[in-house]
């Protein structure tokens, strides 16, 4: 899409990395930990973006998107499905294998 979150009309960067007024975007209570004041927290975010993602980390995020999985460690994960009560993790490829005992069929 773009090169850098800056670029992005969307982005709330604008506002959290240089203090550009936008009524759409509130301060998250974690960027409020950044620093003690706008320009410290300003400096602290811009930060953040300084090193780029390498492909692998990208092409992590972007798998975990088109699934609509989870993408972290396995305790967060855990906890995640137990919030939600829903699979974050990629099944097993392909159909279910139906046992020879279990099979039902219908010989006319």
């Amino acid at each position: 899409m773009v090169s850098h979150p800056g670029e992005y009309c969307w982005s709330s960067y604008a506002c959290n990395a240089t203090g550009q007024p936008n009524p759409l975007v509130s301060p998250h209570p974690l960027y409020e930990t950044l620093g003690n004041d706008a320009q410290q927290r300003q400096t602290a975010y811009r930060e953040l973006f300084r090193m780029h993602m390498d492909h692998g980390q990208m092409r992590a995020i972007r798998e975990a998107l088109n699934q609509e999985l989870v993408l972290g460690r396995e305790d967060f994960k855990d906890k995640i499905e137990r919030m939600t009560k829903r699979r974050v993790r990629p099944g097993q490829p392909g159909r279910p294998r139906v046992e020879e005992e279990q099979a039902e069929y219908d010989v006319r």
